[in-house]
This record gives C-alpha cells, structure tokens and sequence, in this order.
C-alpha cells in the first residue's frame, strides 16, 4: 500500500489523507482524521478529530461524524434515502463520537427537508447492519451482524439487537433492551425486556444487561413485578398502567410507565 500524505484539502496538518482518496475541498476533517484507500468523502462532510476510515468508505455530503470514530471498509454514510417519499431534499446523517462502524454499515440520511438521522456515542455496529431514513440510535448501542432498522426507528441507549433481526418502521425499542437474532418486531418494545421470536415474544427481563449496568438489586426487584403485571397477569395495557402507577417508585420504574404513555404509532408489544 501506498504510504499515507499529508493534502491541502486538509483543515489540520495532522491529517493524514492516502493519496488514492478523494476528499472535496469544501470537506472539513478535526485533527488526527485518517482517510484510507478508496474513501470518498462529499461536499461540506465535517469528519471529527481521531476518526479513521480505514479503506473504501464512503461519507456524502451534509453528514457530520464526531470525534475518534472507527469505520471499516465499504461503509457507506449519509446515502440519500430510500424512502420512495424522498424528492432530494436537503436532509443529514449525524454520527457521534466513539462509535465502531463495521464492514458494509449504511445508514441513510432523513426523509424531508431538515430533516435527519441521529447516531449517538460509543456504538458498536457490526457488518452490513443497515439504519434506515430518519431513524434515531442512542448512546451504548450494539447491532449485530445484518441488523436491519426501517424508517423512523429509535432504539434507547445500551439496547443490544441481535443478528438479522428486523425493525418495521416507526418502531421504538426501549433501553437496555436485548432482541434475540432473526426476529421480527413489528410493535414497541418497553426498556428493560428480554425478547425473542417471529412473532416477536416478551421472555422476561433483560437481567444480563440490567447487571452490567449497575441496576440495583432493588430496582430488579420492582422491574420484575411490572413485567409480572405486563406479561403475566392477563390485564391489558390500560389495567396494567394502573396497577404499575401504584407500585414503581424506582427512577427505572418512572421510566418504563413513561414508556407506555407515551405516542405510538405501532403499539406496544404485549404479549
């Protein structure tokens, strides 16, 4: 391979852009941007300071990436949208800091003017997951393998999405959620739960992730008598949130009825 130089299209004299790149002049990358073979970057992309393309990535115009990314070969970011709604308007990708892009990840900008598709810090998305127009990933975030998001999607920081799995648009899945590989999910999924199935079932609470991120003994104690009253007394979602009102007191507990009050345009998986 080619050694790696230093570009006047650069904004920092410590970038690095291989010479079989093409980054376009009006691109703006931080301090300690490495550009590998065969990337592409657009017009106005702003790349932030430590993040590395490591070869045949390609980041459109209008898309901003934050600070000490990683992104392996044949990523594509900022890709217009496939929404057959789109018309070319003006819309962004934006990608935060930390994050592992792995091989053939996609993630495609909004549908409507303005608008955008949000990824937080410190995800780990793996080979050829797809993020679809207008969706919104928080913080803490792992998709495995040929994860699939469609339009509007928001996933809650620290849920874990298993291999092949599909996402219907306008879904919300919850924090600290863990969605078992090839399911399908079709309606929201509350934070906390552990699901699994085509159709997509509710097995019990995510106890792994809960523990791995600290959740007090006490604060499972309560999370697992909302899932009894949820998936296992036989109320429905209004009776349920009646009942849940009188006993969660937990901030965690607040969360998950928040959760269930809030708009949705899929429904709430309840079964």
């Amino acid at each position: 391979m080619r050694q790696l130089r230093r570009d006047p299209v650069a904004t920092q004299a410590s970038v690095l852009i291989h010479p079989l790149a093409v980054v376009h002049p009006d691109a703006r990358l931080g301090r300690g941007v490495e550009i590998g073979p065969f990337c592409l970057v657009g017009a106005k992309a702003r790349i932030g300071e430590g993040t590395k393309l490591l070869a045949h990535v390609i980041v459109n115009s209008h898309t901003v990436i934050g600070r000490f990314n990683e992104i392996h070969p044949f990523a594509v970011i900022g890709g217009p949208s496939q929404d057959k709604k789109y018309r070319g308007e003006l819309s962004y990708v934006r990608v935060g800091d930390r994050n592992v892009i792995r091989e053939y990840v996609t993630i495609n900008r909004g549908t409507g003017e303005e608008s955008e598709t949000v990824v937080g810090d410190d995800n780990h998305l793996l080979a050829s997951v797809h993020i679809a127009h207008n969706c919104r990933i928080g913080n803490r975030v792992v998709m495995s393998n040929v994860a699939q998001l469609a339009g509007h999607v928001t996933v809650g920081d620290g849920a874990n999405i298993g291999g092949m799995v599909g996402v219907h648009q306008f879904v919300r899945i919850g924090r600290l959620t863990m969605v078992g590989g090839m399911s399908k999910v079709v309606k929201d999924i509350p934070p906390f739960m552990l699901v699994e199935g085509n159709p997509t079932a509710v097995y019990g609470l995510n106890t792994v992730g809960l523990k791995r991120n600290n959740i007090p003994p006490e604060v499972m104690a309560e999370l697992k008598e909302a899932h009894r009253i949820l998936y296992r007394a036989n109320f429905n979602l209004s009776t349920a949130l009646e009942q849940l009102r009188g006993k969660l007191r937990t901030e965690e507990g607040r969360e998950l009825i928040a959760f269930l009050q809030e708009e949705t345009d899929r429904g709430i998986l309840k079964r």
